[in-house]
């Protein structure tokens, strides 16, 4: 049975990249919800059962790192895997939504070797995934 994996980014083209990368590296998913902000997420994180979310810092409204704040503070979310996936990359930003309870962090513009790093750090990659079939493919305008 698969997971419900959720991405929270303001831009939709980082939103589906991602979908991309998590659907060529073969993790069981049974479902991709989107986000565009991190009230958009805190409120689907409240109606529906999530396993992962890869969560942007820099969004307007809600950022990610209060939403990760909001997240920690969820009797029933402490555990909920959550990779950070941005532009800054800074020490003092990676360390603080470590501390905040993040699971991992992924730099922008990630590569799909970055995030299947995270993922197998979590232990959410299957025993054989795309990447031992071959590289994953990005440059297909029609995977999108």
């Amino acid at each position: 049975m698969g997971i419900n994996v959720l991405i929270v980014d303001d831009s939709m083209l980082i939103r589906q990249v991602i979908k991309k990368v998590v659907t060529q590296v073969g993790i069981d998913v049974d479902q991709f919800l989107m986000a565009g902000d991190g009230q958009e997420a805190l409120k689907i994180l409240d109606e529906e059962p999530v396993g992962l979310v890869l969560s942007d810092i820099n969004m307007p409204g809600m950022n990610g790192i209060e939403m990760l704040t909001r997240l920690r503070q969820m009797e029933d979310k402490q555990d909920l895997p959550v990779i950070m996936v941005s532009t800054e990359g800074g020490e003092e930003r990676v360390s603080e939504a470590m501390e905040l309870g993040a699971s991992g962090y992924v730099l922008k513009p990630f590569t799909a070797e970055g995030l299947v790093a995270q993922l197998k750090c979590l232990g959410m990659m299957p025993e054989k995934h795309a990447k031992d079939q071959g590289e994953i493919d990005l440059s297909d305008p029609e995977a999108f």
